[in-house]
C-alpha cells in the first residue's frame, strides 16, 4: 500500500508561514533539490485550495525553460504528477493533470493509497491535519529552517495527538535540518 507523505518547510517554532503569510525566511537552495528528489517518485499530490493556487501559478508555466535549473527540474516533476484539489470554491482546475473534489473523503483517500503503486503527497497544514485526524498520514518530512518567525500558520492544524518515530535526521549545508518521521496510528498512543 502507498504511503501518504507530508513534505513541508517549517520554522524552528513550528510555522510554515509567518503572520503576514510570507515564506521568504525559508532557504530554498539545497532544500529545493532535496524536496524535488523526494517528490520525483510520487505520482499524485493532494492539495487544499490555497496551496494548489500558489503552486499552479508558478509551476504550471509553459515557459519553464526560462526558470533557474533547479526550478525547471521541480516544475517538470510537478507538471507530470496527478493533482487532486479539495475545495468547495474552485470550479475547475487551472493546471494540467488536475481534478477537483468538493470534499476530503477519508475512504476515497484510503482507496487511493491502497490502489496506487506510488506514494502520495499531501500539502497544506489544514488538509494534512484532516488526514492525520483520519489516521491516513503515514510519514512527514520536515525541513526545519534556522529561524524563529514568532507566529503565523502552524505546521499542522489538528487537534489530534500522535507519536512519531524518527527515521532520519540530517543537517543540510545551509543549516536546515531535514527530519523524516513515521507517524504512528492513533491506536499506538
Amino acid at each position: 500500500m502507498a504511503r501518504l507523505i507530508y513534505i513541508i518547510n517549517t520554522s524552528v517554532d513550528g510555522y510554515i508561514e509567518d503572520a503576514t503569510g510570507a515564506i521568504d525566511w525559508a532557504s530554498p537552495d539545497e532544500v529545493h533539490k532535496v524536496i524535488t528528489d523526494l517528490l520525483r517518485p510520487i505520482k499524485t499530490y493532494l492539495y487544499g485550495r490555497r496551496v494548489y493556487e500558489t503552486m499552479a501559478a508558478y509551476w504550471d508555466s509553459p515557459v519553464i525553460e526560462t526558470y533557474p535549473p533547479e526550478h525547471r527540474d521541480f516544475a517538470r516533476v510537478w507538471q507530470n504528477a496527478e493533482k487532486i484539489v479539495f475545495s468547495r470554491t474552485v470550479s475547475r482546475p487551472t493546471a494540467r493533470k488536475t481534478r477537483v473534489e468538493r470534499e476530503f473523503d477519508p475512504k476515497a483517500v484510503q482507496e487511493l493509497k491502497r490502489g496506487s503503486p506510488h506514494d502520495v503527497a499531501i500539502a497544506g497544514a489544514e488538509l494534512a491535519g484532516v488526514a492525520l485526524r483520519a489516521d491516513l498520514l503515514d510519514e512527514c518530512h520536515l525541513f526545519m529552517h534556522p529561524v524563529i518567525v514568532g507566529g503565523g500558520k502552524a505546521l499542522l492544524r489538528t487537534d489530534s495527538r500522535r507519536k512519531l518515530e524518527l527515521l532520519e535526521a540530517r543537517r543540510l549545508n545551509n543549516g536546515v535540518t531535514h527530519l523524516h518521521y513515521r507517524i504512528k496510528s492513533s491506536e499506538a498512543l
